[in-house]
């Protein structure tokens, strides 16, 4: 089964590479962490379930509380 990923997601995700490679591509040594909680944050994008309509009405709502 293929799913498509929207578009602000993968963009979210190329920013997230390009900013990691920016702060490791001066240094001459990387350590194993900072490569894998770059790679994790990467996966935890691409891997979130797409939103759905109903999830954007509810994160707009304004709770009663507040309104």
């Amino acid at each position: 089964m293929t799913e498509t990923i929207a578009p602000d997601v993968l963009t979210e995700a190329v920013t997230l590479i390009d900013e990691g490679l920016a702060h490791v591509q001066h240094r001459e040594l990387v350590s194993a962490n900072e490569v894998a909680d770059l790679l994790l944050d990467v996966r935890l994008l691409l891997a979130a379930p797409p939103l759905t309509s109903d999830d954007l009405a509810e994160a707009s709502a304004v709770p009663a509380a507040l309104s």
